[in-house]
């Protein structure tokens, strides 16, 4: 019997218009053997943790560069765990200053990723957390 591969939701939260790093990020967890959806730009969190719930998701990628993130990461946590979706695996990558991260990861967040972080180090850290959850 196969595995069921590792499924992934990218998301561009929020007014940010740039989805370049999330389209990256994108093609290299699919290049890796993951499904991919990725929703596009100006989503809400309602309408993240909503794609969340309807694609059976094992983690949530929020790509953010507009500092906004303080606001939109602990919205679309919220949701996901009203959804009974607490077990999502959420990363965060884009311009996030060193000082918001240790709060980021105290309300659930599962990492966050900086600009020049390798695709290679996303797609590793990802395919263990999962793989550890699965056998947990």
């Amino acid at each position: 019997m196969t595995e069921r591969k590792i499924r992934v939701l990218i998301t561009k939260p929020g007014l940010d218009g740039h989805d370049r790093g999330a389209k990256v990020v994108a093609r290299a967890l699919r290049d890796a053997g993951m499904e991919v959806i990725y929703t596009g730009l100006r989503q809400t969190p309602e309408m993240i943790a909503e794609a969340a719930l309807q694609e059976d998701v094992d983690a949530v990628g929020l790509s953010i560069l507009s500092g906004a993130h303080m606001a939109l990461v602990p919205r679309v946590l919220e949701l996901l765990r009203a959804n009974g979706q607490g077990h999502v695996h959420v990363f965060v990558g884009g311009i996030i200053p060193e000082s918001d991260i240790p709060a980021l990861l105290a309300m659930g967040v599962r990492a966050v990723y900086g600009p020049g972080t390798s695709t290679q180090k996303v797609v590793e850290d990802l395919r263990a957390a999962i793989l550890q959850e699965n056998h947990a």
